[in-house]
């Protein structure tokens, strides 16, 4: 965990002081053609055995309006998401912009999940917590106001 954490902090200072998420490919010479662009992330899915109490989880949470088969639309936050490949156990982290880490992790805790990593700040970059839903799928939260990221 700790390992994790570090890599992560690295990663999120990188991406801090660089513009990394953000970069855009070099223009190519005159006469050649445009590289292809990264392939964008579509849709994500969150599975557990038992869907209706994921539902209701991530509904009284995050406010997720979960529909029909479970289909739902979440707003993206900015025009760039940023991520990053790391060698660490199998695993996926989604991070979800709230206005209050601690806050949301008493909620999870009430709702049936788990606490991972309490409210933590990584200075000059982000504040962030780690949690697993009830059905232990690890998430992540990122304080997230005005369309930003909190920035201790």
């Amino acid at each position: 965990m700790i390992a994790t954490r570090t890599r992560l902090a690295a990663f999120l200072a990188l991406v801090a002081i660089t513009g990394a998420a953000h970069a855009q490919p070099p223009a190519p010479a005159t006469g050649q053609a445009m590289p292809p662009l990264p392939a964008p992330i579509v849709f994500f899915d969150i599975a557990g055995p038992d869907a209706t109490t994921l539902a209701n989880f991530y509904a009284k949470i995050f406010s997720w309006q979960i529909g029909p088969g479970g289909q739902f639309n979440v707003p993206v936050g900015s025009t760039s998401l940023g991520a990053t490949l790391r060698k660490d156990p199998a695993n996926k982290l989604v991070y979800l912009g709230v206005p209050d880490v601690a806050a949301t992790l008493t909620l999870i805790v009430e709702n049936g999940g788990k606490i991972v990593a309490p409210r933590f700040e990584v200075k000059g970059v982000v504040v962030l917590g780690l949690f697993t839903d009830p059905a232990g799928n690890s998430m992540g939260l990122v304080e997230y106001r005005d369309g930003k990221a909190t920035v201790p």
